[in-house]
């Protein structure tokens, strides 16, 4: 049965405009790549969300993800056998969730180094998206974004990594549209501001607009305000102890 306002795969019935633009472009990419038949209208929609409801640029978009979908993951998904050098920095933590029900995440920006030796950049790539499923798994029916804490307790220019930074800033933008709900970068040194004023231009406005420094002193007051003490994880003063996420 059908809620109010909802059809059955979980589009809105209140904006026809989008209705239609989704068919159009459900159109428009199954022709083009009819492996396409199998994705569902959600997915369809964040990418024709994230062109500002252009199917032309959302096609185009989506095609490029699925391509890019099939040469890095033939499997399908990332295993921790692929992934275990940056699993071994215990960098990335999961929480509960926020007052919106949207999955926490925390990276340790200090934590990171440079891989050189095993699989480089493109197993760093393989984390970021190792994650992103796990949350994307972690979304409650009615929700498709979360929260991310990037912590740069520590950091210094031993953790500054580009390619990697790059890298993580594409898949996100490219790959998982509409995924993201906000970024709380907290614990920020004056020396990482010159990192991240090369970083800056290559996040679309969109992504921006989600984006907030916190100040030490209005840390917890900042997080209290998305995310409830009893879910608030435990190193911010909250009550929640964090997961490795290999362990979430």
């Amino acid at each position: 049965m059908e809620e109010s306002g909802q059809s059955s795969n979980g589009i809105s019935k209140d904006n026809p405009t989008e209705q239609h633009k989704l068919s159009l472009l459900r159109s428009f990419v199954e022709t083009r790549d009819p492996s396409s038949k199998e994705v569902d209208d959600l997915t369809l929609r964040r990418f024709l969300r994230a062109r500002d409801q252009n199917v032309d640029k959302a096609g185009a978009m989506f095609l490029k993800y699925q391509k890019w979908r099939k040469n890095f993951l033939p499997k399908g998904l990332v295993t921790e056998a692929e992934i275990q050098h940056d699993l071994s920095q215990n960098k990335i933590f999961i929480g509960g969730q926020d007052k919106k029900k949207r999955p926490i995440v925390v990276a340790y920006a200090g934590r990171h180094y440079q891989n050189t030796k095993s699989g480089g950049v493109d197993e760093f790539k393989r984390l970021v998206v190792y994650t992103l499923e796990k949350l994307c798994s972690r979304m409650p029916v009615g929700q498709e974004k979360f929260l991310a804490i990037g912590d740069l307790q520590g950091w210094g220019y031993s953790n500054s990594d580009m390619r990697a930074y790059l890298g993580s800033v594409s898949i996100l933008q490219d790959c998982y549209p509409e995924r993201l709900g906000k970024l709380f970068i907290v614990h920020a040194p004056k020396m990482f501001m010159a990192v991240w004023k090369m970083v800056y231009p290559f996040i679309d406005d969109n992504t921006k607009s989600k984006i907030e420094f916190v100040d030490k002193q209005q840390l917890k007051s900042a997080l209290l305000e998305e995310i409830d003490e009893n879910q608030l994880p435990d190193v911010y003063g909250g009550k929640l102890p964090l997961v490795p996420i290999q362990e979430a």
